[in-house]
């Protein structure tokens, strides 16, 4: 199960080089292919800085030397106190120095308040390397921290998770016997990812729902759906289910598809994509846009300058909002955000949907001698105009729901409403107090 989720992992600098391009935006699922949360530029992983986790805690007699550092001598006050008085009352375990040290250093990252700054101990960070190199089984779907609460981005499309009715924005509130109430992103991916063929149950919360679900879901090998085309009338639909290392292909031919269909309208569909590589988000938006025009800004605050994405002048035609509809909702993230928020600042497109999700940060992978990781937040992703993707996601042009009620019963208004739309039709936006009076469950 992926979890991050906006973010995205990459590997260190080395001399300027593998920045951006190797960048690997926040596309994971359910312990496949990827890893819950964590992206990491395949070009980067290779790039690892070292430190010893020691150093982390140096000494008292440096820590004096080194005028720039924060005093610790109550730190080790501390230490000593606990060395001394401590009496085992509930656990017979006995904890080493470097697991000591590993647990203060938990406590330094997660004072921070970020939850994809992240201390990996030595064996959750091989963990961490093996999902990034192998295939896992898994459910098939993107994770991500929502207000504090584990919340699912979107469900896979064809995977477990999908066909046992798990939804974007459904609140995961215990997997199996434990409780998700204060529990790490990391712990949550221990619970849930699995060897294939075990079952897993997910108690969720949904909106509009008066009761938890209770949804058991089996655990398989994770196929990852790429990209599927479909033509109504002269309205082209290519729907885009991540950004990984085949997408820029496969748009490709899908744009090649469009082209030979004589339609004169296209819908790209970024529903329920959680994201996946920056290269192929700059790469498909320069179908779209004109060579040298931004797709998306790397901000890393007052540390340096920003990196700026730019397209790279593959676009087939000349679109604008009227011909031009990209589809999005709550389950759309990171890389799929960048996509969308390039083609509606620069006015090339319609924006129809529902608010996406919000993840547009970027983490650093840094390892330590001794086998354990930092994963630590360095910078955050802007539209062209400068909007945070962070910032509680881009808002559509045109808001139009779709209830859990109509997904279930195969209906599609968002698509229904671009279709329309497309054709010189009225559509309407609803309201945001309309979205949630439907929401509400009917009073007894």
């Amino acid at each position: 199960m992926s979890f991050d989720s906006s973010s995205e992992t990459r590997g260190p600098k080395k001399n300027g080089l593998g920045k951006g391009l190797g960048y690997a935006l926040a596309f994971v699922f359910a312990f496949g292919a990827f890893t819950s949360g964590y992206q990491v530029g395949q070009s980067d992983l290779s790039y690892s800085q070292s430190a010893s986790v020691f150093s982390f805690f140096a000494n008292k007699t440096i820590a004096e030397e080194t005028t720039e550092k924060p005093n610790l001598d109550e730190f080790w006050e501390v230490w000593d106190l606990l060395d001394s008085k401590f009496v085992t009352s509930s656990t017979t375990k006995v904890f080493t120095q470097e697991e000591r040290i590993q647990g203060a250093i938990e406590g330094l990252v997660d004072s921070y308040g970020d939850p994809y700054t992240v201390y990996l101990p030595p064996q959750e960070a091989t963990a961490f390397d093996e999902n990034i190199a192998g295939n896992f089984s898994g459910v098939g779907m993107e994770v991500g921290l929502q207000e504090g609460v584990i919340t699912v981005i979107a469900p896979l499309a064809g995977t477990p998770a999908e066909q046992a009715g798990i939804f974007a924005g459904d609140v995961v509130v215990r997997i199996d016997d434990t409780s998700t109430e204060g529990i790490s992103i990391d712990e949550a991916v221990q619970l849930i990812r699995g060897d294939k063929g075990t079952v897993v149950t997910l108690q969720i919360y949904r909106e509009g729902e008066t009761e938890f679900l209770t949804i058991p879901i089996t655990r398989d090998t994770i196929n990852i759906p790429t990209v599927k085309t479909e033509l109504i009338d002269d309205t082209f639909i290519i729907a885009l289910y991540s950004f990984n290392a085949v997408a820029e292909s496969q748009v490709n031919d899908a744009m090649r598809e469009y082209l030979e269909s004589g339609a004169e309208k296209l819908i790209f569909d970024v529903r329920g994509n959680p994201g996946g590589f920056l290269q192929s988000a700059v790469s498909i938006a320069s179908y779209f846009l004109p060579s040298g025009k931004v797709v998306a800004k790397e901000d890393f605050g007052d540390s340096e300058k920003d990196d700026i994405f730019r397209s790279r002048g593959r676009q087939i035609q000349i679109f604008n909002p009227k011909n031009l509809v990209v589809l999005v909702d709550k389950g759309s993230a990171s890389a799929a955000e960048i996509l969308a928020g390039a083609l509606k600042d620069h006015g090339v497109a319609t924006v129809i949907g529902t608010q996406t999700f919000g993840k547009g940060s970027v983490q650093e992978l840094v390892k330590l001698d001794d086998g354990s990781s930092l994963k630590v937040t360095v910078a955050r992703w802007l539209t062209p105009n400068g909007i945070s993707i962070s910032d509680g996601g881009l808002a559509p042009d045109i808001i139009i729901n779709r209830t859990p009620a109509q997904r279930v019963a195969g209906e599609d208004p968002q698509k229904d409403s671009a279709i329309r739309f497309l054709a010189g039709k009225e559509v309407v936006s609803e309201r945001i107090d309309d979205l949630l009076d439907e929401n509400k469950p009917e009073s007894e």
